[in-house]
């Protein structure tokens, strides 16, 4: 059967390597699984303590990353040519794969996890070799073995790993697969007893394990609260390691286990421990006082405990002057010329982008709803320039930050007409826009979306910048979030707009786009397209001029929707948008001449939901009007379909605007 080998070996690397090093990685593939073992041992003793003999076994194809076009059979590499071996091999490298086979011997399957162990000790180019061939699961499932000596190797391993810095931290527990195979295997009650255990050491490893376990999941949390060690229930236990007496390890990590048990829904918003100790200790946290890591780490939790909750982000704000606190956070590093110690500057270096990154968060979550903190914010010392100077770092997390916290700013009416422009945030925001990755473009498009409404200072100057040649492309982006915030914006774009403006989006769009937005399968992204259309054809001239350009693809969609399976609330945006056209003093004949939409609105009327026939109602005021040229022959024709008898009908309503509105257009009848 073919096969091909995607990323052979270079001969003009392995010239480079030594013989004996060659001789190691051959041994791998003998069919005597004894020497296989001991070239296993073999290859151990060898890589001891040896980094030049790492990477070269690593070249040589300890950790090639090899795939192969069948599963039932592979080929390997030998330095005497291709050998094949019968079996499954998805890709990885030689020793995860007989780490992984249920016939490797028990003593096999440790050898390799040792030494797998070994070469993470080497550069950090070993172990983006080793997370490259997917290690982090293949040890992971070895934790299930039987054999203590193997489960040792393996986390040794796993614990080589993950001390690396290349390694993201977020491979382990927090994802919801682990956290879900680690729960069903009985993590959290065999783990429990270990918080009241004499040695601090396992403490705190326990209280780590509990942090990442309940973070964003409901499960876990909703165990963890009602789980009972020696008599305390564990949100007890944890309350007691926030004590300051407390190491301040502790106190984090303990405020990080009830954070997200809160998050979770585990534990109310409003109960003592989250109020009166959490909230408390990790603003402690933020204050001068403490080592910048744990700044930044109080910080960025006290961020997500108040995220969503509006009375916790009051209480945090008046909480120990935090506000004022976090400006704290933008001055590191130190002036170099002030710090003569080589070694705390690099230390401030290091945690300075950080301390900004999390300063960010918090700030985002403190004004996330209420107006005077954004205002207090907005007024501490030189905050507008500090995010303006957030938008263009380096650092991508700090980028994000920075926006997130723009956009929770943007949220006040008042600092848009102020500070935004005072400070003309749009120029770097549009910058930022050009060129993000898809986490930052999310965000900062959700920003522009605010500072395009119609009160908005910065609405002229950003649409004069090119904004919807912009937000028509991301209209178009294989993302949810982005399309939906590409349409909002433009909605709120044309809202009260020039004619030209909305002609320019029009035309940005493209009538092809616009049906392909509104067969969108996210109804968030069909509401906002509709609610487009209905700026669009607002104030008569601009709905007579769009109808007459682009009506017929716009009543073909309109009768799509209608007949569709949609909710009330798309349906009675549709209706709106009808009844706008119907406004028109040319455009309302693109309904009378069309009797399958005449048909509808009817059918509308008469509907159970009072939101649609309200809304069928406001297209038939529009179109019986009898100030209006042609207002008669119209209310003929009306009147021949039944209109005025269900009119009559609902005049009759229990629903008092139903009724009102029946009988204002009856009176056009008798005008």
């Amino acid at each position: 059967m073919a096969c091909v080998l995607e990323a052979p070996l270079r001969m003009s690397v392995l010239s480079e390597v030594t013989a004996s090093s060659r001789h190691y990685v051959d041994r791998l593939f003998d069919l005597d699984p004894q020497k296989v073992l001991q070239g296993v041992i073999d290859m151990k003793n060898a890589v001891i303590g040896n980094n030049k003999q790492k990477a070269n076994l690593i070249v040589l194809g300890a950790v090639p990353s090899l795939k192969v076009s069948t599963k039932k059979e592979f080929f390997c590499w030998k330095s005497s040519g291709i050998v094949k071996w019968e079996g499954l091999m998805n890709g990885g490298n030689w020793l995860l794969y007989l780490l992984q086979q249920e016939t490797s011997s028990t003593e096999l399957r440790t050898e390799c996890a040792v030494v797998l162990g070994s070469l993470a000790m080497g550069t950090e180019n070993n172990v983006k070799s080793l997370l490259d061939c997917h290690i982090i699961p293949a040890l992971l499932q070895g934790l299930l073995s039987p054999d203590l000596k193997f489960i040792e190797a393996c986390l040794r391993c796993l614990r080589t790993i993950f001390i690396s810095p290349v390694t993201p931290e977020d491979l382990l527990y927090t994802g919801p697969d682990h956290q879900t195979i680690l729960f069903n295997h009985g993590a959290v009650q065999n783990i429990a007893h270990l918080l009241i255990s004499t040695s601090y050491k396992v403490r705190m490893q326990a209280l780590k394990c509990f942090s990442v376990l309940a973070f964003e999941n409901p499960q876990v949390s909703m165990t963890l609260v009602n789980v009972s060690v020696d008599g305390e229930l564990l949100p007890q236990i944890f309350v007691k390691m926030l004590q300051r007496d407390k190491p301040i390890e502790m106190q984090l990590t303990s405020a990080k286990c009830l954070t997200s048990m809160c998050r979770a829904g585990a534990i109310r918003t409003d109960d003592s421990c989250i109020v009166l100790k959490t909230l408390p200790c990790l603003v402690r946290m933020c204050s001068k006082e403490r080592l910048l890591e744990e700044r930044v780490e109080g910080a960025e939790t006290l961020a997500y405990l108040i995220e969503t909750d509006v009375e916790l982000q009051r209480i945090a704000s008046i909480t120990d002057h935090l506000i004022v606190m976090l400006a704290d956070y933008f001055k590191y590093p130190s002036s170099v010329s002030a710090i003569t110690d080589i070694k705390r500057l690099d230390h401030d270096l290091k945690h300075a982008h950080e301390l900004r990154q999390a300063a960010f968060k918090l700030y985002a979550s403190l004004g996330a709803n209420d107006e005077d903190i954004r205002k207090k914010i907005i007024e501490t010392e030189n905050m507008m320039d500090r995010i303006v100077n957030g938008l263009s770092e380096s650092s991508i997390k700090v980028r994000l930050a920075a926006v997130r916290c723009l956009h929770s700013l943007s949220r006040s009416v008042q600092q848009l007409r102020t500070s935004f422009q005072d400070h003309a945030v749009w120029k770097p925001l549009m910058k930022v826009l050009q060129n993000a990755p898809n986490e930052i473009l999310v965000v900062a498009s959700s920003t522009l979306c605010n500072l395009l409404l119609e009160f908005s200072p910065s609405k002229e100057p950003i649409l004069e910048s090119g904004a919807i040649e912009l937000l028509c492309s991301l209209t178009q982006s294989e993302n949810l979030a982005l399309r939906v915030n590409g349409i909002w914006a433009l909605m709120n774009m044309a809202f009260q707009a020039e004619q030209k403006i909305k002609s320019d989006i029009l035309r940005g769009l493209s009538t092809e786009q616009l049906f392909q937005l509104l067969s969108d399968s996210d109804v968030n992204v069909l509401m906002k397209t509709l609610g487009l259309l209905r700026n669009l054809l607002s104030t008569r001239p601009h709905i007579d001029h769009i109808m007459s350009t682009h009506g017929k693809q716009i009543m073909q969609a309109v009768t799509l929707i209608l007949e569709g399976e949609h909710n009330i609330e798309v349906k009675e945006q549709t209706l709106c948008i009808l009844a706008n056209i119907a406004d028109g003093t040319t455009a309302k004949e693109l309904i009378m001449t069309n009797d399958d939409i005449l048909q509808k609105i009817k059918y509308y009327m008469s509907h159970s939901n009072a939101k649609l026939q309200l809304a069928a109602m406001f297209c038939i005021s529009n179109l019986i009007w009898n100030e209006e040229e042609g207002s008669q022959e119209r209310q003929d024709k009306l009147r021949d379909m039944g209109i005025v008898d269900i009119l009559h009908k609902l005049s009759q309503s229990s629903d008092p605007n139903l009724c009102d509105k029946a009988k204002t257009a009856l009176q056009q009848y008798l005008a």
